[in-house]
């Protein structure tokens, strides 16, 4: 069976969706193609479903917080069975959700494995092909396979977010923002856990100051080491020993050792970098390049490839689809706006992002003061007992605009997005200074941060 549309798309994430569903009301016929459920990493394997782990471990250190000073934290506890259960009351409707506001728009929707027949068709299966005056590749990435021996028997997050028990030992390999994520679940759920990574510092993408303070909030529940991964066995716990030796941990015991994989990029990205999920063409026709493909076949876009690590998340993906999607319609005329665009850890506290780090602006020869302030006694912190918070922005000296701000705290991930919205209208920070917050609130801080 054939069908003939304007647009096809491959992957039904949220650039997908945002493409899919601008090209509909214009007018166009569209096609949308996934093997997998609808909805993509974020909403289905990353962001949401993260956040509603996440917000048992808010709870009970929440608790631990205000322990004697009037809570009493005796018997509380995270059910992790019931929590993913919660977890999946949310992620279980996404899939038709999705689908049938798809169809309400007038697209198309195909279940499947897709591969290239030719530069303008798609096979589904071994029975239906779509051809597209225009394709857009819209499938993600997929994690990066650790090069050791024995790496096959790790873990990625999407499995993580599945199990049904959590192990009491758990080694998260890689020291970026999923392994800190959900170390810090498996933490508060009560598993012994440790954080390995090969670099000189974790979150590499983070201010090295806010990072070394989240590091030594985490240490009561987990710990890093700057330690490369070898191998791994099945049962992991001749690995695990080794491990431990060469980091000097303290940990002892013969439980079994579970291990996550790391990402290449956050797993919520929709563009085509760095590892598109594509089936291989068909035998005897050509095997696209999806690179060669963008320069050389205009019937074929790829969503734009992010270049920064703010460029990764679900909100940038979002948009890079609908420039997409404009730009099939009007011709190329437009491009993705980056600027401003924050990135969080959602670790307890948050770390946020948005802008250049110090580091960054200062090699740029850029004249710039930096306001760091130590906000862990500030009211707001005080108020939920917690005594790790601190803040750091880059204003530009001669314009008065933020070049960058970095935010550890209670709430931050919230706060950072006023600075990102100052940073892409071209606020100055004597702006920022004269907005008027409810009080007391967290963004009543902000003035103060400046």
């Amino acid at each position: 069976m054939k069908k003939t549309f304007d647009l096809v798309v491959l992957g039904v994430g949220m650039a997908a969706v945002a493409a899919a569903n601008k090209c509909a009301s214009a007018g166009w016929s569209v096609a949308v193609v996934d093997e997998l459920p609808y909805g993509g990493t974020c909403a289905l394997r990353g962001c949401d479903p993260k956040k509603m782990l996440r917000r048992g471990a808010e709870i009970i250190d929440a608790a631990r917080l205000l322990h004697g000073k009037g809570i009493e934290t005796a018997g509380l506890r995270i059910d992790w069975q019931q929590l993913v259960a919660f977890k999946r009351t949310f992620t279980d409707k996404v899939p038709i959700k999705i689908e049938a506001k798809l169809r309400d728009k007038g697209v198309a929707t195909f279940h499947g494995p897709a591969r290239f027949l030719d530069e303008t068709m798609v096979e589904i299966g071994d029975a239906t092909r779509l051809h597209g005056r225009n394709i857009l590749i819209a499938t993600g990435a997929k994690p990066r396979p650790l090069d050791v021996p024995g790496a096959e028997h790790l873990i990625d997050s999407t499995a993580f977010m599945e199990l049904e028990k959590l192990p009491k030992r758990i080694l998260f390999v890689g020291g970026g923002y999923i392994a800190f994520e959900f170390a810090h679940i498996a933490a508060r759920v009560g598993s012994d856990v440790q954080i390995i990574d090969r670099g000189h510092r974790p979150l590499k993408a983070f201010d090295p100051d806010l990072v070394d303070k989240l590091v030594q909030r985490s240490r009561s529940a987990s710990m890093y080491t700057l330690t490369p991964v070898s191998s791994q066995s099945k049962k992991a716990t001749k690995a695990a020993s080794s491990q431990r030796r060469r980091s000097g941990a303290s940990y002892s015991g013969r439980s079994t050792w579970w291990f996550m994989a790391p990402e290449e990029s956050p797993p919520l990205t929709t563009s085509i970098w760095p590892m598109p999920v594509l089936m291989p063409a068909g035998p005897g026709s050509p095997s696209p390049s999806i690179s060669k493909a963008s320069r050389t076949r205009p019937s074929m876009r790829p969503a734009m490839p992010p270049t920064r690590q703010e460029r990764r998340w679900t909100p940038v993906a979002v948009f890079e689809g609908k420039v997409a999607a404009s730009n099939m319609l009007k011709g190329n005329t437009s491009t993705p706006e980056y600027r401003g665009v924050p990135s969080v850890v959602f670790t307890i506290p948050e770390l946020a992002r948005v802008g250049m780090l110090e580091s960054e602006a200062k090699d740029q020869g850029r004249d710039v003061r930096v306001e760091f302030n130590d906000t862990s006694g500030w009211y707001s912190n005080l108020r939920v007992g917690e005594r790790c918070a601190a803040t750091k922005v880059i204003i530009d000296n001669k314009t008065d605009e933020v070049l960058g701000a970095h935010l550890l705290g209670p709430e931050y991930a919230e706060l950072i997005n006023f600075l990102g919205l100052a940073m892409r209208l071209g606020l100055k920070t004597s702006d920022l200074k004269k907005m008027v917050s409810a009080y007391p609130s967290v963004g009543s801080d902000l003035g103060s941060m400046l």
